[in-house]
């Protein structure tokens, strides 16, 4: 959530940002939270005001009658009375305004990053890195959707028996190539000085309000209503919010935590031959990093993070490119996202399989995550801290793109960093 301090101090880079983002009347909708800013300090002030004045009166009152004046002290207890009434009626018009303030806030995206490119869509993105080869493949090479029936290791029309589209049952190799998966990306984020936790699956609404999925997104995640619970639609939004209301010592920053769970999306609206398969799924597994540091070191730890993603491609032996998104195909919390794609050489198409993005103090001023930070200048001060997080990574996509970029004529080759994970070394 953005800071209305700095709304109101730079209207014209919030307005910049806004239009870079394409958010629509973003000029209105900015003009009516500096008014309703500057209504909320006015009344406020002249609530301090009026509180200020009952409580003199109130103290006045006991002199007046210990002196034996009734008609002043009378006055003075009808003017308290007047007060009161003023008080609450400021204080009935504050409540308003600050819930049509916190309604209208929560409507604004994050500011993009000065590097954020423009653009409306994909078709904008700037690659920024490209590595490893595409691979040439036989004649009569599948796609994973038909590999997986080839080699009987997902069923998708069992996951259709028992929950619906886009609940595919993993079984055989199937299932062990995703315990592998799994576990080796858990391995290598160890190495690389993550904690890992293993957070609850599913959250309450001020969970989903403190990442940002709430409002934004509230369409697109399962709720259990019985309990008002939501299914996580990543690890993102339970591991951020252990850190919920709290204020973090600075020596003990940076935090870097990595976890696994399964992810939840309905996906709503999403058809066509672009989620066949392993493509686009309402339930998969995912492990997730998140980062939370200190202003100045956010963005050296994005492109830490970003090589991270990275090198785990790169040990799968998988081609990929990296993207800087551009402003219009951002995530509503974004500051500045990498996607990182990997080629798929049947479908002849790059898929997303992670995203990694630094929110900056937006997700921070919704939890309320702080840390008093000694500048050197002076007594340590109270500051917002910054979050990031990517996918490190995704399964669905990754596993379609191994099974189809080393599909030969008689079965499909493990990546080596996998085999002692799995056990085996080919599909066949």
């Amino acid at each position: 959530m953005l800071q209305l301090s700095f709304i109101r101090e730079n209207k014209e880079t919030t307005l910049a940002g806004l239009r870079k983002k394409h958010f629509a009347n973003a000029e209105t909708v900015v003009d009516q939270l500096i008014t309703l800013d500057q209504q909320r300090r006015d009344t406020q002030s002249e609530l301090d005001n009026v509180l200020a004045q009952s409580n003199i009166r109130a103290g006045q009152i006991g002199a007046l009658m210990k002196a034996g004046d009734k008609t002043a002290a009378d006055a003075a207890k009808a003017e308290t009375a007047e007060l009161k009434a003023r008080s609450k009626e400021l204080g009935d018009a504050l409540r308003q305004i600050e819930t049509d303030l916190q309604a209208l806030l929560v409507t604004l995206p994050n500011l993009p990053h000065s590097s954020v490119p423009e653009g409306r869509a994909a078709d904008d993105n700037e690659v920024i890195a490209e590595h490893g080869t595409i691979p040439t493949l036989h004649t009569n090479a599948q796609p994973h959707w038909e590999l997986i029936e080839k080699y009987d290791i997902i069923d998708f029309k069992l996951g259709v028996k028992i929950s619906g589209a886009g609940f595919p049952v993993y079984k055989g190799k199937g299932a062990r190539i995703q315990r592998a998966m799994i576990n080796f990306f858990l391995d290598e984020a160890l190495k690389a000085g993550f904690m890992e936790v293993q957070p609850p699956i599913l959250i309450n609404e001020e969970s989903g309000f403190g990442t940002g999925q709430l409002p934004d997104k509230e369409g697109q995640m399962y709720f259990a209503t019985e309990d008002k619970l939501y299914l996580i639609p990543t690890a993102e939004v339970p591991i951020t919010n252990i850190y919920r209301d709290v204020i973090l010592p600075e020596n003990q920053l940076p935090i870097k935590n990595v976890g696994y769970t399964p992810c939840f999306r309905r996906e709503a609206g999403s058809w066509g031959a672009h989620v066949r398969g392993l493509n686009r799924l309402h339930q998969f597994d995912k492990v997730e990093i998140v980062r939370i540091e200190k202003p100045e070191n956010s963005y050296a730890a994005l492109e830490e993070m970003s090589q991270y993603v990275q090198s785990l491609l790169q040990k799968l032996e998988l081609p990929y490119r990296v993207l800087r998104l551009c402003g219009g195909d951002m995530g509503f919390t974004s500051a500045l996202t990498y996607d990182m794609e990997v080629w798929s050489a049947a479908q002849e198409r790059w898929l997303e399989v992670s995203s990694v993005s630094n929110f900056e103090t937006y997700q921070a001023n919704r939890l309320k995550l702080r840390s008093k930070l000694d500048r050197g200048d002076g007594p340590a001060k109270m500051q917002l801290l910054h979050t990031l997080n990517g996918s490190a990574l995704a399964l669905p996509r990754i596993l379609a793109s191994i099974l189809e970029n080393n599909q030969t004529p008689d079965g499909i080759n493990i990546p080596a960093v996998l085999v002692p994970y799995c056990g085996f070394d080919r599909i066949d």
